[in-house]
Protein backbone atom coordinates (compact mmCIF):
# COMPACT_ATOMS: atom_id res chain seq x y z
CA UNK A 1 0.00 0.00 0.00
CA UNK A 2 1.56 3.26 -1.12
CA UNK A 3 2.05 6.22 1.17
CA UNK A 4 -0.16 8.49 -0.95
CA UNK A 5 -3.10 6.12 -0.58
CA UNK A 6 -2.72 6.09 3.19
CA UNK A 7 -2.46 9.86 3.28
CA UNK A 8 -5.57 10.36 1.16
CA UNK A 9 -7.52 7.84 3.29
CA UNK A 10 -6.59 9.66 6.49
CA UNK A 11 -7.53 12.97 4.91
CA UNK A 12 -10.93 11.63 3.86
CA UNK A 13 -11.57 10.23 7.34
CA UNK A 14 -10.73 13.58 8.89
CA UNK A 15 -12.99 15.40 6.46
CA UNK A 16 -15.83 12.96 7.16
CA UNK A 17 -15.57 13.77 10.89
CA UNK A 18 -16.08 17.49 10.34
CA UNK A 19 -19.90 17.46 9.77
CA UNK A 20 -20.65 15.34 12.89
CA UNK A 21 -18.33 17.56 14.92
CA UNK A 22 -20.08 20.73 13.71
CA UNK A 23 -23.51 19.22 14.43
CA UNK A 24 -22.43 18.20 17.93
CA UNK A 25 -21.10 21.70 18.59
CA UNK A 26 -24.32 23.30 17.39
CA UNK A 27 -26.32 21.13 19.79
CA UNK A 28 -24.06 21.72 22.78
CA UNK A 29 -23.12 25.40 22.55
CA UNK A 30 -25.38 28.39 23.19
CA UNK A 31 -25.30 31.12 20.54
CA UNK A 32 -26.55 34.69 20.61
CA UNK A 33 -27.46 34.58 16.92
CA UNK A 34 -30.16 32.30 15.50
CA UNK A 35 -29.08 29.04 13.93
CA UNK A 36 -29.47 28.24 10.26
CA UNK A 37 -33.18 28.27 9.51
CA UNK A 38 -33.90 27.09 5.99
CA UNK A 39 -37.71 26.93 6.21
CA UNK A 40 -38.74 30.23 7.77
CA UNK A 41 -42.52 29.74 7.98
CA UNK A 42 -43.58 32.66 10.21
CA UNK A 43 -40.78 32.27 12.76
CA UNK A 44 -38.73 35.25 11.53
CA UNK A 45 -40.84 38.42 11.66
CA UNK A 46 -40.18 42.13 11.91
CA UNK A 47 -41.50 42.86 15.38
CA UNK A 48 -40.50 44.23 18.76
CA UNK A 49 -40.43 41.73 21.61
CA UNK A 50 -41.01 42.54 25.27
CA UNK A 51 -38.21 44.46 27.00
CA UNK A 52 -36.52 45.29 23.66
CA UNK A 53 -35.58 48.90 22.84
CA UNK A 54 -37.62 50.82 20.29
CA UNK A 55 -36.41 54.15 18.97
CA UNK A 56 -39.85 54.95 17.58
CA UNK A 57 -40.96 56.25 21.00
CA UNK A 58 -39.33 58.97 23.08
CA UNK A 59 -38.78 56.71 26.07
CA UNK A 60 -37.06 54.10 23.88
CA UNK A 61 -39.25 51.25 25.08
CA UNK A 62 -41.21 48.68 23.05
CA UNK A 63 -43.68 48.00 25.85
CA UNK A 64 -46.17 50.82 26.13
CA UNK A 65 -47.69 51.97 29.42
CA UNK A 66 -51.49 52.26 29.83
CA UNK A 67 -53.02 55.42 28.42
CA UNK A 68 -54.05 57.98 31.00
CA UNK A 69 -57.76 58.28 31.61
CA UNK A 70 -58.64 54.97 29.95
CA UNK A 71 -61.22 52.94 31.89
CA UNK A 72 -61.98 49.29 31.11
CA UNK A 73 -65.61 48.52 30.29
CA UNK A 74 -67.60 45.36 29.85
CA UNK A 75 -67.07 41.89 31.31
CA UNK A 76 -63.74 42.07 33.17
CA UNK A 77 -63.89 38.42 34.28
CA UNK A 78 -64.46 39.51 37.86
CA UNK A 79 -66.99 36.73 38.43
CA UNK A 80 -64.67 34.12 39.96
CA UNK A 81 -67.55 31.66 40.30
CA UNK A 82 -68.24 31.73 36.57
CA UNK A 83 -64.71 32.03 35.21
CA UNK A 84 -62.70 30.06 37.79
CA UNK A 85 -65.19 27.82 39.57
CA UNK A 86 -64.37 29.22 43.00
CA UNK A 87 -66.31 31.06 45.71
CA UNK A 88 -64.32 32.75 48.47
CA UNK A 89 -61.17 30.89 47.35
CA UNK A 90 -62.90 27.51 47.65
CA UNK A 91 -64.25 25.22 44.93
CA UNK A 92 -67.83 26.09 44.11
CA UNK A 93 -70.40 23.44 44.94
CA UNK A 94 -73.09 25.11 42.83
CA UNK A 95 -73.40 26.27 39.25
CA UNK A 96 -73.08 30.02 38.55
CA UNK A 97 -76.28 32.03 38.60
CA UNK A 98 -75.99 32.75 34.89
CA UNK A 99 -75.79 29.00 34.16
CA UNK A 100 -79.00 27.40 35.48
CA UNK A 101 -78.97 23.63 35.08
CA UNK A 102 -81.63 22.80 32.51
CA UNK A 103 -82.22 19.91 30.14
CA UNK A 104 -80.95 22.08 27.28
CA UNK A 105 -77.72 22.75 29.19
CA UNK A 106 -77.17 19.03 29.81
CA UNK A 107 -77.81 18.25 26.15
CA UNK A 108 -75.36 20.95 25.11
CA UNK A 109 -72.85 19.46 27.53
CA UNK A 110 -73.39 16.01 26.02
CA UNK A 111 -72.67 17.37 22.56
CA UNK A 112 -69.50 19.14 23.68
CA UNK A 113 -68.42 16.13 25.76
CA UNK A 114 -68.74 13.82 22.76
CA UNK A 115 -66.58 16.18 20.70
CA UNK A 116 -63.79 17.08 23.12
CA UNK A 117 -63.86 14.50 25.93
CA UNK A 118 -65.24 11.26 24.55
CA UNK A 119 -62.18 10.35 22.39
CA UNK A 120 -60.14 9.84 25.57
CA UNK A 121 -62.67 9.33 28.38
CA UNK A 122 -65.11 7.18 26.42
CA UNK A 123 -68.77 7.66 25.64
CA UNK A 124 -69.79 6.71 29.18
CA UNK A 125 -66.84 8.39 30.89
CA UNK A 126 -64.94 5.29 31.99
CA UNK A 127 -61.64 6.33 30.40
CA UNK A 128 -61.94 3.78 27.59
CA UNK A 129 -62.14 6.08 24.58
CA UNK A 130 -60.77 5.32 21.15
CA UNK A 131 -57.54 7.23 21.90
CA UNK A 132 -56.90 4.98 24.88
CA UNK A 133 -57.69 1.83 22.88
CA UNK A 134 -55.32 2.93 20.13
CA UNK A 135 -52.57 3.73 22.63
CA UNK A 136 -52.95 0.36 24.33
CA UNK A 137 -52.62 -1.44 21.00
CA UNK A 138 -49.49 0.54 20.20
CA UNK A 139 -48.08 -0.34 23.61
CA UNK A 140 -48.49 -4.03 22.76
CA UNK A 141 -46.67 -3.62 19.44
CA UNK A 142 -43.12 -5.02 19.72
CA UNK A 143 -41.50 -2.05 17.95
CA UNK A 144 -43.73 0.91 18.81
CA UNK A 145 -44.40 0.04 22.43
CA UNK A 146 -40.80 -0.56 23.47
CA UNK A 147 -39.70 2.02 26.03
CA UNK A 148 -42.92 4.07 25.94
CA UNK A 149 -45.59 4.51 28.57
CA UNK A 150 -49.28 5.38 28.48
CA UNK A 151 -51.46 6.58 31.31
CA UNK A 152 -55.11 5.68 30.84
CA UNK A 153 -57.50 8.65 31.06
CA UNK A 154 -59.34 8.94 34.33
CA UNK A 155 -62.81 7.51 34.73
CA UNK A 156 -65.25 10.19 35.85
CA UNK A 157 -66.96 7.50 37.91
CA UNK A 158 -64.07 7.09 40.34
CA UNK A 159 -65.18 7.93 43.85
CA UNK A 160 -62.55 10.66 44.21
CA UNK A 161 -63.87 12.41 41.09
CA UNK A 162 -67.54 11.87 41.93
CA UNK A 163 -66.91 13.64 45.22
CA UNK A 164 -65.27 16.65 43.57
CA UNK A 165 -67.25 19.91 43.66
CA UNK A 166 -68.49 21.16 40.31
CA UNK A 167 -66.02 24.05 40.51
CA UNK A 168 -63.09 21.65 40.69
CA UNK A 169 -64.32 19.69 37.67
CA UNK A 170 -64.72 22.98 35.81
CA UNK A 171 -61.14 23.89 36.72
CA UNK A 172 -59.84 20.55 35.43
CA UNK A 173 -61.57 21.14 32.09
CA UNK A 174 -60.30 24.72 31.96
CA UNK A 175 -56.67 24.32 33.02
CA UNK A 176 -56.07 20.61 32.69
CA UNK A 177 -54.87 18.18 35.35
CA UNK A 178 -51.92 15.78 35.36
CA UNK A 179 -51.46 14.55 31.74
CA UNK A 180 -54.68 16.17 30.52
CA UNK A 181 -54.33 19.53 28.79
CA UNK A 182 -56.67 22.43 29.46
CA UNK A 183 -59.48 23.25 27.04
CA UNK A 184 -60.01 26.93 27.84
CA UNK A 185 -58.70 27.95 24.42
CA UNK A 186 -61.01 25.54 22.59
CA UNK A 187 -64.20 25.44 24.65
CA UNK A 188 -66.00 28.64 25.72
CA UNK A 189 -66.75 29.17 29.40
CA UNK A 190 -70.46 28.46 29.02
CA UNK A 191 -69.77 25.18 27.23
CA UNK A 192 -67.31 24.12 29.92
CA UNK A 193 -70.06 24.49 32.52
CA UNK A 194 -72.38 22.56 30.21
CA UNK A 195 -69.83 19.73 30.11
CA UNK A 196 -69.69 19.79 33.92
CA UNK A 197 -73.48 19.40 34.02
CA UNK A 198 -73.31 16.43 31.66
CA UNK A 199 -70.46 14.82 33.63
CA UNK A 200 -72.56 15.05 36.79
CA UNK A 201 -75.46 13.49 34.87
CA UNK A 202 -73.17 10.66 33.71
CA UNK A 203 -72.04 10.06 37.27
CA UNK A 204 -75.60 9.98 38.53
CA UNK A 205 -76.64 7.59 35.74
CA UNK A 206 -74.07 5.01 36.86
CA UNK A 207 -74.49 5.53 40.60
CA UNK A 208 -78.19 6.22 40.96
CA UNK A 209 -79.84 5.72 44.33
CA UNK A 210 -83.30 4.43 45.01
CA UNK A 211 -84.11 7.74 46.67
CA UNK A 212 -83.61 9.44 43.29
CA UNK A 213 -86.87 7.87 42.10
CA UNK A 214 -90.41 8.99 42.79
CA UNK A 215 -92.46 6.89 45.16
CA UNK A 216 -94.52 5.37 42.32
CA UNK A 217 -91.31 4.44 40.49
CA UNK A 218 -89.83 2.82 43.56
CA UNK A 219 -93.00 0.82 44.04
CA UNK A 220 -92.54 -0.78 40.64
CA UNK A 221 -89.09 -2.05 41.48
CA UNK A 222 -90.24 -4.76 43.87
CA UNK A 223 -88.00 -6.29 46.51
CA UNK A 224 -84.39 -6.20 45.23
CA UNK A 225 -83.45 -9.02 47.62
CA UNK A 226 -86.20 -11.45 46.65
CA UNK A 227 -85.00 -12.93 43.34
CA UNK A 228 -87.25 -16.01 43.43
CA UNK A 229 -89.31 -16.53 40.23
CA UNK A 230 -92.92 -15.59 40.43
CA UNK A 231 -95.62 -18.20 39.95
CA UNK A 232 -96.45 -16.91 36.48
CA UNK A 233 -92.79 -17.18 35.42
CA UNK A 234 -92.57 -20.91 36.05
CA UNK A 235 -89.74 -22.61 37.86
CA UNK A 236 -91.97 -23.89 40.67
CA UNK A 237 -91.77 -27.37 42.04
Amino acid sequence: MTKWFVSISLLLVCLAMIPPALIARQRAVTFTKPRIHIIQDMDAQLKFKAQNPNTLFNDGRSMRPPLEGVIARGDLMEDAHFYKGVINDEWATTFPGRMPVTLDLVRRGQERFNIFCQPCHGIAGYGDGIVNLRAMRLMDAPLLGNGTTWVQPKSVHEEAIREQPVGQIFNSITNGVRNMSGYASQVPTEDRWAIVAYVKALQRSQHARETDLHARERAGLGDPIDRRPRSDEGGGE
